[in-house]
């Protein structure tokens, strides 16, 4: 017997989720615009927040976003096992599935997706910086690599769309 959830069902657990993380797809939206207003000069944030919907409609991004919240939550709770709760609850510098978990959104839309995500992964623009302060009220060892992850793939996203429009407009 096959088992499956229905897809809306896990959309609304997804933005749910994230808003009672204190995360919006508009400040989603505002870190992919950061990462193309300079290539694409007339981007609107209207097109960034397309794209944020556009990428976190995909179910292998529902998943990743599901799964790093609840293991933040039980870091939060301390109902992990030593030493993965230490690990999870401090966002060990050695710990990397933080990151690797969300390399599975990253190249939804192309590689140029990884390289966007290891520039915001290291400068932590818009509610990255919240959301990696390590003395705030939540725990988001996961979630901050996530949030980057979907505006370095919905910023993907824009570019190839752009070149596209451009290269139909040249007649190429």
């Amino acid at each position: 017997m096959s088992y499956s959830l229905d897809s809306k069902k896990i959309a609304r657990a997804t933005d749910e989720w994230l808003e009672q993380r204190g995360v919006t797809k508009a400040e989603i939206a505002e870190i992919a615009y950061f990462l193309q207003k300079d290539y694409v000069p007339d981007l609107t944030m209207e097109e960034c927040l397309q794209s944020v919907e556009a990428v976190m409609e995909k179910r292998e991004v529902q998943n990743t976003i599901l799964t790093g919240i609840q293991l933040d939550v039980l870091a939060e709770q301390g109902k992990l096992s030593s030493p993965l709760q230490e690990m999870i609850e401090n966002d060990e510098g050695l710990y990397g599935c933080d990151e690797i978990l969300a390399l599975s959104i990253v190249n939804v839309y192309g590689s140029i997706g990884l390289t966007n995500f290891g520039y915001v992964d290291k400068i932590k623009p818009g509610c990255l910086k919240r959301l990696n302060d390590k003395n705030g009220p939540t725990k988001n060892t996961f979630l901050d690599d996530i949030v980057g992850a979907i505006a370095a793939a919905a910023s993907s996203r824009i570019a190839h769309r752009k070149q596209a429009e451009k290269e139909e407009k040249n007649g190429m």
